[in-house]
């Protein structure tokens, strides 16, 4: 019990000692544990900090280059090791060392030298997190990304919903003049990005990702996630796309597999249910005489839901507005103010698709051959 008759087996014994009474070895021991505990600190700080930002988006700057890998260094946490794989690249870019990047955080990985950052700048998640800087109601969360589908590099669809009946989201994510959408595209190099409102109807879904091509009907098979798409033969190529991106894109975003026929196709199997039968809420009124905007060829799911949140609902209810009302919606540009001049003189009747997009134009629409290969490959 040494001096103290209280002590106990377990207590802890504390004796002063004259630093100078330790050895080489109890001093480099103690070193080395201090060290220890150091890093053991830093490691464990780095771990809290960034557990629970996965999909933040952080910027740096390249600090090496190894074997394609990029070696970032954070602006805010200069300690944290974070690397951006080649997996993770968007291979039509190229950085230098000392060039400055902003990626998403995409996991944080247990090393044996700690925990380790990854980034992306190829996951869709960089394209939300992007439109998570550029759009205060996303930030609000009146605005949400309920779905994205990317091809990096090329293509991104992404499916936008609102909490806000009165806010448009698709209109909140392109801004005044597309400023907010062509902020993103520049980060990305001039990727092409489509915008589509989100829907909780599968089959109206896949309508709305199928933009810009006009689908004139859809049947959905719950069973097997799988829907069935029809166009037009003019419409094929470009519900296609090029190499098969549109319809690889949207099923990805829907979720959904989806077969492609063009209405010939789809009349050569006999089929007895009509092609152009308006889907459920999509009627128009009594003898068809007033249809709701989205039976209304040529009226686009972004316009009708600008339209709607508007309070306009069928073609009755804009056959009197000029030009300049429908410039005073927010997310109608001039041109489409024109094109909806133009239908309101044709009164057009059938439905039709189409999507905000932005970015580099490349060609959608897939030769004809390419498309009749890309279908019978469906099969």
């Amino acid at each position: 019990r040494f001096e103290d008759p209280e002590f106990q087996v377990g207590d802890i014994y504390e004796k002063a000692v004259d630093f100078q009474e330790f050895g080489r070895t109890a001093v480099q021991a103690a070193k080395q544990r201090i060290i220890q505990r150091v890093r053991e600190g830093e490691r464990s700080k780095i771990r809290d900090e960034f557990s629970s930002r996965v999909g933040d988006l952080l910027s740096g700057e390249v600090q090496q280059i190894e074997r394609g890998k990029l070696v970032v260094m954070l602006n805010k946490f200069r300690e944290a090791e974070a690397i951006i794989p080649y997996r993770e690249q968007n291979h039509r870019e190229h950085f230098h060392q000392g060039d400055p990047l902003r990626a998403v955080l995409k996991k944080v990985e247990e090393t044996p030298k700690g925990p380790r950052l990854v980034l992306s700048r190829a996951d869709s998640l960089f394209v939300r997190a992007l439109f998570k800087l550029e759009v205060p109601e996303i930030q609000q969360g009146m605005v949400e990304i309920r779905a994205s589908a990317r091809e990096v590099g090329s293509r991104t669809k992404i499916a936008v919903f609102s909490r806000d009946d009165s806010v448009d989201p698709v209109g909140a994510c392109v801004g005044l003049k597309g400023s907010r959408v062509q902020a993103v595209v520049n980060e990305l190099g001039g990727e092409r990005i489509d915008i589509v409102p989100w829907s909780a109807d599968p089959e109206r879904f896949a309508k709305l990702a199928l933009a810009p091509a006009r689908v004139a009907r859809v049947f959905s098979d719950s069973a097997t996630k799988t829907i069935q798409a029809i166009v037009d033969e003019d419409q094929l190529s470009l519900a296609i796309g090029r190499n098969g991106q549109n319809v690889r894109l949207a099923s990805e975003l829907t979720e959904w597999k989806i077969e492609l026929y063009s209405s010939r196709e789809w009349m050569e199997r006999g089929s007895d249910t009509p092609i152009f039968q308006p889907l459920p809420g999509e009627e128009g009124t009594e003898d068809n005489v007033n249809p709701r905007l989205s039976a209304i060829e040529g009226m686009g799911p972004a316009t009708v839901a600008v339209l709607e949140e508007a309070g306009y609902r069928t073609l009755d209810d804009i056959m009197d507005l000029e030009r300049e009302d429908f410039l005073r919606l927010a997310g109608i540009a001039p041109e489409e103010a024109d094109r909806l001049m133009s239908i309101i003189n044709e009164l057009t009747t059938d439905e039709a698709d189409e999507i905000v997009s932005v970015g580099a134009e490349p060609e959608d629409a897939a030769p004809a051959e390419e498309a009749e290969a890309e279908s019978e490959e469906q099969k």
